[in-house]
C-alpha cells in the first residue's frame, strides 16, 4: 500500500469565483453595499461551502464578514484575519475553561488523573491481572466516567454559548444588513441580532440538521435544537439548502408557504473536464496504466462505506485498485489500513494524500470509476448531495452511487453510471464491475454534465434570494 500524510482538517480551500457580470447585482441600503455578516461554527478557512457563499456574495457588491470559531489545537489565532482570496474573517475566541476558571479545572484535571498544571496524563498503576473475562468497573470509577461525561457536555455547551457571545459582539460592531447562519447552531445569535437590530435572516442548512449523525443519548439538546430551528426557521427572511429532499422535508415540517431555495454544494467549474493522460492519482500511488483505479475522494472516515468498499475489493480482479483523495484522523485511517490488510488487499489500497479544492477534478480524471457512497445512517444522510459527487462528474469519471433518492437522481438524470443498493458489498463489486467493462459512455456523460452541474448556477440562485431578502429589508427601513 502507497500512503501519503493525512490529517483532521484538510488544505485550506482556494475560493471559487462567478464573473461579477454573470451574477445578480445585489441591492445597496441606504446608498452604501449592504452589509452580510457569514455565522459559521467552525474553522471557516476549511469550509468550501461558506467561502463559495461568501464569495459570491461580495463579487454581487456586498460587504462581507466572516464569522467563525478557534477550534482547539488551532494553529490559527483568534480576531481579525484576511481568510482565502482576501476575505475578511473574524474568529471568534474559544471558551479556556483553566484560564476561566482556573482553580475548578485544576481540581477537576486531578480527579481525571491528569497533572494540574499541564493536563498531561499521569503515570498508572499497572492493571491488576484477573482470570474473569470481564472485570466490573467499581463505583468511584463509574462515577468518574458519569463525571467526566457530564463535564464534556457543559464544556460544549459552554463552548457554543461562548461562541454566541463573542459572534453576536463582533457582528453589531459590523451592523450587518442580514445575518447568514451557516446551520442551526447559529441560528439563535442571528435571532438575536434580528431582535436587537433587525438585521435579516437567511437560514443555510448544509444538512438535515435535526437529523444529523450525532450520539444519540442525548435527550434535552434535541428538544432545544428542534425549538431553535422552529423559531429561526419563523423568524428568517430566507432559507437555503442543499438538496431536493431537505427542501421538501423542511416545507413539510414547518408549513412553509414558500419552499426553501435549492443552492447545492456544487464545485465551481474550471474549463471542459480535464484530459485522463494529466490526472495524478497513478503519479501519486505508483500504479501503471495496466491498473484499473476505483477513486474516492473526501474525508476519511465513518459512514462512507469505506469498509465496504474495501470488502467489495476482494470480489473484484487483481488490477482493481482503490484510491483514496482525502484526508482522515490517524487512528480512522489505521484502522481502515488493517481491514484491508487482513481481507488480503492491503497492497490495493492505496492513500493519495491531498490536494486544495480547484486541483481534486484533475487529479481525479485517470481513475476509472468514482465510488459515492454516504451510508444512510441517519435520514440527513439519506437525503444528502456529496460535494464528491460533482467533484468526480468535474473530473469526468463514471459514477457508482449508492441509492440514496438526491444523489441516485442526479446519476439517472445525466446517465454518469451506475445506482447499487448498498445492502452488500457484493452489489457494489458488482456495479464497479459493469462500468468497468464498458465506461467510455459514463466518460462522456460525465463531461457533458460538468456543463451543467456548475457553481454559476447555484449562485444566480443564491444571488436572487439575497436580491429579494435585501429589497425587503430596504423596504422595512
Amino acid at each position: 500500500m502507497s500512503t501519503r500524510s493525512t490529517d483532521d482538517t484538510g488544505p485550506i480551500p482556494a475560493v471559487p469565483h462567478v464573473p461579477a457580470d454573470e451574477l445578480v447585482h445585489l441591492p445597496s441600503v441606504a446608498g452604501r453595499a449592504a452589509r452580510v455578516a457569514v455565522l459559521v461554527y467552525r474553522d471557516p478557512d476549511t469550509d468550501s461551502r461558506v467561502l463559495k457563499t461568501a464569495a459570491t456574495l461580495r463579487d454581487a457588491g456586498a460587504d462581507v464578514l466572516i464569522i467563525g470559531s478557534t477550534p482547539r489545537g488551532s494553529q490559527r489565532p483568534a480576531g481579525h484575519a484576511t481568510g482565502p482570496d482576501g476575505l475578511p474573517i473574524y474568529r471568534a475566541p474559544d471558551l479556556d475553561p483553566v484560564r476561566s476558571f482556573s482553580t475548578a479545572a485544576r481540581v477537576w484535571r486531578r480527579l481525571r488523573g491528569r497533572d494540574p498544571q499541564t493536563g498531561e496524563l499521569l503515570a498508572q498503576p499497572a492493571p491488576r491481572h484477573t482470570t474473569d473475562a470481564v472485570v466490573p468497573q467499581s463505583l468511584p470509577v463509574r462515577v468518574k466516567a458519569l463525571a467526566a461525561d457530564a463535564y464534556m457536555r457543559t464544556y460544549q455547551v459552554g463552548r457554543l454559548s461562548y461562541y454566541w457571545l463573542g459572534a453576536v459582539r463582533e457582528a453589531r460592531r459590523f451592523a450587518p444588513d442580514v445575518v447568514h447562519a451557516n446551520d442551526g447552531n447559529t441560528l439563535a445569535p442571528a435571532m438575536l441580532l434580528k431582535v436587537l437590530d433587525g438585521a435579516r435572516i437567511v437560514y443555510d442548512s448544509h444538512e438535515l440538521w435535526l437529523r444529523r449523525n450525532v450520539r444519540q443519548d442525548r435527550w434535552f439538546a434535541p428538544a432545544v435544537e428542534a425549538l431553535t430551528e422552529r423559531v429561526g426557521v419563523a423568524m428568517s427572511d430566507g432559507i437555503i439548502t442543499v438538496s431536493p429532499s431537505i427542501v421538501r422535508w423542511l416545507q413539510d415540517t414547518y408549513r412553509l408557504r414558500v419552499a426553501p431555495t435549492l443552492v447545492r454544494n456544487i464545485p465551481l467549474r474550471e474549463g471542459a473536464p480535464p484530459d485522463p493522460a494529466d490526472g495524478r492519482l497513478r503519479e501519486l500511488t505508483g500504479l501503471g496504466p495496466d491498473d484499473r483505479i476505483v477513486s474516492y475522494v473526501g474525508g476519511i472516515t465513518t459512514g462512507r462505506g469505506l469498509e465496504e468498499t474495501v470488502e467489495a475489493l476482494t470480489l473484484l480482479p487483481d488490477h482493481v485498485h482503490l484510491v483514496l483523495l482525502g484526508f482522515g484522523s490517524p487512528e480512522y485511517v489505521e484502522g481502515l489500513v488493517a481491514l484491508a490488510a487482513q481481507r488480503g488487499v492491503g497492497d490495493r489500497l492505496h492513500l493519495a494524500g491531498q490536494v486544495p479544492g480547484p486541483q481534486v477534478p484533475q487529479t481525479l480524471a485517470d481513475a476509472d470509476v468514482a465510488v459515492v457512497f454516504v451510508r444512510p445512517i441517519v435520514l440527513s444522510y439519506l437525503y444528502s448531495l456529496p460535494n464528491k459527487l460533482f467533484e468526480s462528474i468535474h473530473a469526468g469519471l463514471p459514477i457508482v452511487a449508492a441509492d440514496l433518492p438526491d444523489t441516485a437522481a442526479v446519476v439517472r438524470e445525466h446517465g454518469v453510471g451506475e445506482v447499487f443498493d448498498a445492502r452488500t458489498p457484493a452489489e457494489l463489486a458488482e456495479a464497479i464491475r459493469d462500468v468497468l467493462a464498458d465506461p467510455a459512455a459514463f466518460r462522456a456523460a460525465s463531461r457533458r454534465a460538468a456543463e451543467r452541474l456548475d457553481w454559476r448556477f447555484e449562485a444566480h440562485e443564491l444571488t436572487d434570494l439575497y436580491a429579494r431578502v435585501l429589497r425587503g429589508a430596504r423596504r422595512g427601513r
